[in-house]
């Protein structure tokens, strides 16, 4: 593995060939560096990654070195939110594939580099089944939104949220599309609370509340929910949230804790539900696709930020880590004509 100075364009079958892949070298390092794929087998696809985008949960505490476990070794390929074109496909899959776009969840198809989850890479070697074709899109680069939407999702299904009052803690990427799905499927009300005024101005939500500036209690007087979802992963914010909940009410833990440390008198006086969202059901990725292609979801809304892989690409991770206006840093891998013309500039509007 080394620096890289761009990748090259394959050409002709089956080739072992070299891309450029962002790459975490150590806690807190991240380079751009040459990495070579594994040969194309008879089902796999060869995906030429035009956008992919940087995780501020997963990533960021890989980055910080705090998942010191398989596949997390140093060093390793990250990302799991890509968009391609897919280039070449293999024996046994269906040729009509070339040309579409598609959002891939990442990619083990690397030699002398670990993958977590691999899809940071300029071309990318998976399994057809890996993958999500997106040609009913209009704009291809909304699959982006795909793994979040998804989980999110997940959440609002395991809440069961339909003529449910739900109160949602936290308006980041997760957080603001939960709040958006919730009402898609029928909530009674949906209510959030959010210290960052960009973040809540985004949100659909019915009932916004700043926690810094308002009076939570007050703001949310009158009010009983079934169901508090949390998307902070602060523990302090979670019992705060419980004092709103109803008897008997549902609890879902939206993010990933490495420890739940929370008063026990609440959850025990009120008789309260705890469930823990891991990720996305079989179907779900395909369910955001739909319901953004029919213009029912505005994934788009969380893509606030951009940048190209060759300009500084550290400086990239450090913002999405750091800045709290940063829902969702989408990074260019193609640039001149063909960028502009098959997306639009990223906005976030509500």
């Amino acid at each position: 593995m080394k620096k890289s100075s761009g990748g090259n364009r394959p050409d002709h079958p089956n080739p072992i060939m070299k891309a450029k892949a962002i790459v975490f070298s150590g806690v807190r390092q991240i380079e751009l560096s040459e990495v070579t794929l594994k040969p194309l087998s008879s089902t796999d696809v060869l995906v030429e990654t035009w956008w992919s985008s940087i995780s501020t949960g997963t990533e960021k505490m890989a980055w910080n070195g705090l998942i010191p476990s398989w596949p997390f070794i140093f060093p390793f390929i990250p990302g799991y939110e890509t968009v391609g074109k897919i280039i070449q496909a293999g024996d046994h899959v269906n040729q009509s594939l070339i040309g579409k776009f598609a959002y891939v969840a990442g990619s083990f198809g690397y030699e002398g580099v670990n993958a977590a989850f691999g899809g940071a890479s300029e071309y990318i070697v998976c399994p057809v089944e890996a993958i999500t074709v997106l040609d009913n899109m209009a704009n291809p680069q909304s699959g982006i939104a795909l793994p979040l939407g998804a989980t999110a999702l997940h959440i609002v299904d395991l809440a069961h949220v339909k003529n449910k009052k739900v109160l949602v803690l936290g308006q980041g990427a997760v957080g603001i599309l939960a709040a958006e799905l919730a009402q898609l499927m029928g909530a009674k009300l949906v209510a959030v609370t959010e210290p960052n005024k960009k973040r809540l101005r985004l949100s659909t939500a019915d009932l916004k509340v700043n926690p810094d500036t308002e009076d939570v209690a007050a703001a949310l007087a009158g009010h009983e929910f079934d169901i508090l979802i949390d998307s902070t992963g602060i523990m302090s914010a979670i019992e705060t949230g419980l004092r709103f909940l109803k008897f008997q009410g549902s609890v879902i833990l939206g993010g990933y804790y490495q420890r739940i440390t929370i008063d026990y008198s609440q959850p025990f006086q009120k008789e309260l539900s705890f469930i823990a969202a891991k990720q996305w059901a079989k179907g779900d990725l395909e369910r955001v696709r739909e319901l953004i292609a029919k213009h029912k979801l505005n994934a788009e809304r969380i893509f606030t930020h951009q940048h190209r892989v060759e300009e500084k690409i550290t400086d990239a991770y450090q913002q999405a880590f750091t800045d709290p206006d940063c829902l969702k840093m989408i990074l260019l891998w193609k640039t001149g004509t063909e960028q502009e013309e098959t997306t639009s500039p990223v906005t976030a509007q509500p």
